[in-house]
C-alpha cells in the first residue's frame, strides 16, 4: 500500500462524511487534505484508543520526533512521507507549525480527561479544532497568508460539533467534553453519562451543548471571506455535514449514550453537492 491509499484508507474510508467532503477539493489538492486528515486520525487514536497514559506518553513523544523527520526531509511515516509529497516546498514550514500544534492540542487529552469550565474546554478546541482547521484552509485558500485570521473559529466549532455527537463513545473511552460546571448546572453527572442514563435533566444538557456547537458553526461560516467561500468547500462541507447530524440528533431526543446517530451515505453526499 503506498501512501497516498494509506492516508485515504485512514482518513476518509468511503462512505464516511470526510470521504464526501474531501470530494468537494479541487483534485490536485486532494491528496494533501487526505494527509491532513490521516494525520489528525493518527494522533486522535494515539490518545483515544490508548488506556495505559505511559505508552500514550510514548506515541505522542514518536509523533513529535516524526514532525522532525519531516522538517528535515526524511520522514518515515506513510502520512508525513505524503505531506512532504503532495505540500509545496513554501508551505511545509506552515504545515510544520500546524503539526506540532495539532499534537500540543492532543496532548492535552493525556494531561486531563475532563474541563473545570468552558473557558479550559474552549482552549483545546481553539488548540486543537483551530489549528487543524487553518491547516486545511491554507491548503485550499486563495490566500493562505490570511485563512489563520478567519479559520480557526471554524476548526474549534467542528471539534465542539464532533465531541458533542460523540458523547457517549468518547465516555467510553473515559473522557467526558463537557465542562464539570454545567453538569452541575443541569444537574447531570459524570456517572450518569459513563453509565448511558437518561433523564430530563440530560436532554436539556444536552439541548445546550447541541445549541451551542450550532451557534459556532454558524457564526464561523458567516466569518468565511467572501473571496474564500469558494475555496473552502472541505470544510464547509464538513459544517454542512456537522450542523444536519446536530439536528438529526435533536429529533432522536438526545440518544447518544448507548448509540452513534448517523446520517446515511446517500445523505452525506447529497448535503455535500449542495456545498457550492
Amino acid at each position: 500500500m503506498n501512501f497516498d491509499d494509506y492516508c485515504q484508507k485512514k482518513a476518509a474510508p468511503e462512505g464516511s462524511g470526510t470521504y464526501y467532503a474531501l470530494r468537494r477539493a479541487p483534485t490536485a489538492r486532494q491528496p494533501l487534505l487526505s494527509a491532513l486528515y490521516a494525520l489528525r486520525r493518527e494522533l486522535e487514536e494515539t490518545v483515544k484508543e490508548t488506556s495505559d497514559p505511559t505508552i500514550g506518553r510514548t506515541k505522542h513523544a514518536w509523533w513529535q520526533n516524526e514532525l522532525g523527520k519531516l522538517d528535515a526531509g526524511e520522514p518515515t511515516h506513510p502520512v508525513t512521507k505524503a505531506l512532504l509529497a503532495h505540500a509545496p516546498s513554501a508551505a511545509q514550514p506552515v504545515l510544520e507549525d500546524a503539526g506540532r500544534a495539532l499534537i500540543d492540542g492532543f496532548g492535552m487529552d493525556l494531561d486531563q480527561a475532563r474541563y473545570l469550565d468552558w473557558p479550559g474546554l474552549r482552549r483545546y478546541l481553539e488548540q486543537t479544532g483551530g489549528a487543524f482547521g487553518t491547516a486545511v484552509a491554507r491548503a485550499t485558500a486563495r490566500d493562505p497568508a490570511q485563512a489563520a485570521s478567519w479559520a480557526p473559529p471554524l476548526g474549534s466549532a467542528l471539534l465542539l460539533a464532533e465531541r458533542v455527537q460523540e458523547i457517549g463513545d468518547d465516555a467510553r473511552h473515559g473522557r467526558i467534553y463537557v465542562p464539570i460546571d454545567e453538569l452541575q448546572r443541569f444537574g447531570v453527572t459524570a456517572a450518569d453519562i459513563i453509565n448511558r442514563k437518561y433523564s430530563d435533566s440530560f436532554t436539556e444538557l444536552m439541548r445546550f451543548q447541541t445549541e451551542r456547537a450550532r451557534r459556532a458553526l454558524e457564526d464561523a461560516l458567516a466569518a468565511i471571506p467572501p473571496a474564500e467561500r469558494s475555496s473552502q468547500r472541505v470544510l464547509r462541507s464538513q459544517a454542512a455535514l456537522s450542523l444536519a447530524l446536530l439536528d438529526e440528533i435533536e429529533r432522536e431526543g438526545f440518544q447518544v449514550l448507548h448509540q452513534r446517530i448517523a446520517l446515511t451515505p446517500i445523505r452525506k453526499l447529497w448535503i455535500t453537492w449542495r456545498t457550492r
